[in-house]
């Protein structure tokens, strides 16, 4: 389970990092509309952070992102 939930993590790193930065927005310009801490946003487009739904919520919001679709998509193996 660790491994797929690691690869998660990492894809969803990659998503937010490659949305944000095909909007044009910097880190900080996304932890603001997001409401969250800039230091945040960093530790999330590394794959270290652990993300609450909510926070998920408010960045998809912002990026344009549906995420159901990604995280639909996971299975343990």
């Amino acid at each position: 389970m660790t491994k797929s939930f690691d690869n998660l993590r990492s894809e969803l790193a990659n998503e937010i990092k490659q949305s944000r930065r095909l909007l044009g927005l910097t880190q900080e310009a996304l932890a603001l509309q997001a409401e969250v801490d800039r230091t945040y946003v960093s530790q999330l487009e590394r794959g270290i952070a652990n993300p609450s739904i909510l926070i998920l919520h408010r960045i998809s919001m912002v990026l344009g992102m549906n995420l159901s679709i990604r995280l639909r998509g996971t299975s343990d193996q």
